[in-house]
């Protein structure tokens, strides 16, 4: 295989790699579409589990928490043996030999996760089972509030503490996994989202290709220009598939809102109703029917979006800092590409969305098993591994994510041809951030039901939809969760 050929591969093994972290990292309730986003039903999964009312394992927390090496012949189980097609196998393995010759006493035993129909789902039900991991690194940023209620995630905070790293971990990455004070997860990796925009069509409607719309009115304003029917080319993409609710939070973020509030006492109070939410709904329901500036089918998939994009038809949309490598391997120059912040509504915020994964530990293993696995933790999340993955990325032509959850690692120094303005851009939107609406597992099917509705029904009533959807999530998700937090 020839130079151009193994480079083409693996840019595109890699865009499938990030697609795949992004998509699952982001919320998500009934999904049928695996192979690109693993979201669990928690509603079913979940709801018969009850959050703890206190989920520190006595060891970690009765005394503390020490870094030196554990005893000798301590073995951890933990779920990241590459596949056989994974294409950073050969330098996963070499890092793992090498934390074991550095840590002679820790045995590591990698194993790959049961099968199951997501992730999620199998951990929580290998958890229940007393047969989870000892450490894992796939906890949503989406849900690990979730977990931790349910006793799935080990008060790392005596650990943390006497971390010397601690402070080389940016604050928006640490906001998910430190709930009430306590820090529960250790970020493993982490994107932003903000608004994509296409240089070049701009610059064909007479736009400034540098420049995107500020706020709802010029959004509204740029997508009209951009749209052409003749061309089958259009302003802005909707999601309104099965994850709707994915990207139509952001727009109540926008308008000054958001869909859930978690109370003090830690039960949930719905927000469907607000006036933020139904502003949201009522503009993403008029960018389809009054403004026309949306594409036709506005249940079309994920991917059919991003084709689009890649097409040349959909001059803006939703990006994340882990997928400018999709750009690239479709042929896109990102000197075309544009990335900022999000248009600000009428709540005068444009907060881009943060997800992402945590590592956590077992708080039912030993406290033998738990030194081990924090001091495996840390040798993973160092700079010294960090780096050596990124340098592979460079070495195979698998462009990065720019952002990382490190301040001492920089993704952009490892890419090629990368434009400062475009890092300064990811920096900037990781500067103000939200996190997914809190219960979002349980709550997907609500919120997509009056969204789709909206968007294909003209004639529909958004704070009527929000109100019905609102009545069913409190009557079958939220007072039963509620109840469960007092008990």
């Amino acid at each position: 295989m020839n130079n151009a050929k193994r480079l083409r591969k693996w840019t595109v093994l890699a865009c499938v790699m990030v697609l795949m972290l992004i998509v699952s990292a982001c919320g998500g309730g009934n999904n049928n579409n695996t192979a690109n986003k693993t979201s669990t039903n928690t509603e079913s999964t979940n709801t018969t589990t009850e959050p703890a009312a206190d989920n520190t394992n006595n060891a970690a927390t009765d005394e503390a928490a020490t870094t030196d090496t554990p005893a000798a012949n301590v073995e951890i189980t933990v779920w990241d043996q590459p596949t056989p097609e994974d294409t950073q196998k050969e330098l996963k393995e070499e890092i793992y030999a090498e934390f074991e010759t550095q840590n002679p006493g820790i045995k590591v035993k990698h194993e790959l996760m049961p099968q199951g129909t997501n992730d999620r789902e199998v951990f929580v039900t290998a958890m229940a089972g007393g047969n989870g991991p000892d450490a894992y690194h796939a906890a949503h940023f989406p849900i690990i509030a979730d977990w931790v209620g349910q006793g799935l995630a080990l008060d790392l905070t005596p650990y943390w503490d006497g971390y010397a790293d601690k402070d080389k971990f940016i604050a928006s990455s640490m906001q998910a996994g430190t709930i009430d004070g306590k820090v529960y997860g250790v970020p493993h990796d982490m994107y932003v989202t903000g608004l994509f925009w296409n240089k070049k069509m701009f610059e064909a409607a007479g736009l400034d290709r540098d420049t995107p719309p500020a706020n709802w009115d010029q959004l509204v304003e740029f997508g009209k220009k951009l749209t052409n029917v003749d061309k089958k080319q259009y302003g802005i993409t909707l999601l309104g598939m099965e994850w709707a609710d994915w990207w139509f939070e952001y727009y109540v973020w926008q308008a000054g809102g958001d869909l859930t509030h978690l109370q003090p006492d830690g039960t949930v109070q719905l927000a469907f109703t607000e006036d933020p939410s139904v502003k949201a709904l009522q503009f993403y329901k008029d960018l389809k029917w009054t403004h026309k500036i949306v594409q036709n089918n506005v249940l079309q998939s994920y991917q059919d979006n991003m084709n689009d994009i890649f097409q040349g038809r959909a001059a803006m949309s939703n990006a994340a800092s882990g997928g400018f490598g999709d750009y690239v391997a479709q042929g896109m120059d990102l000197n075309d590409v544009g990335f900022a912040p999000y248009p600000v509504g009428p709540g005068g915020k444009g907060p881009g969305q943060i997800g992402g994964a945590y590592w956590i530990i077992n708080p039912k293993t030993s406290k033998e098993k738990q030194d081990a696995a924090w001091k495996y933790i840390t040798y993973m999340n160092s700079k010294e591994v960090m780096e050596k993955f990124l340098q592979f990325q460079q070495d195979n032509g698998m462009f990065p994510n720019l952002l990382s959850v490190r301040n001492d690692v920089d993704p952009s120094q490892f890419a090629k041809d990368i434009s400062p303005e475009l890092v300064a851009a990811v920096n900037k939107a990781a500067s103000d951030t939200h996190l997914e609406y809190f219960l979002k597992e349980r709550l997907t099917p609500y919120v997509v039901k009056a969204v789709q509705k909206a968007l294909t029904d003209e004639k529909s009533d958004p704070k009527q939809l929000l109100q019905e959807a609102q009545d069913a999530a409190q009557k079958e998700v939220v007072d039963a969760y509620n109840a469960s937090v007092k008990k």
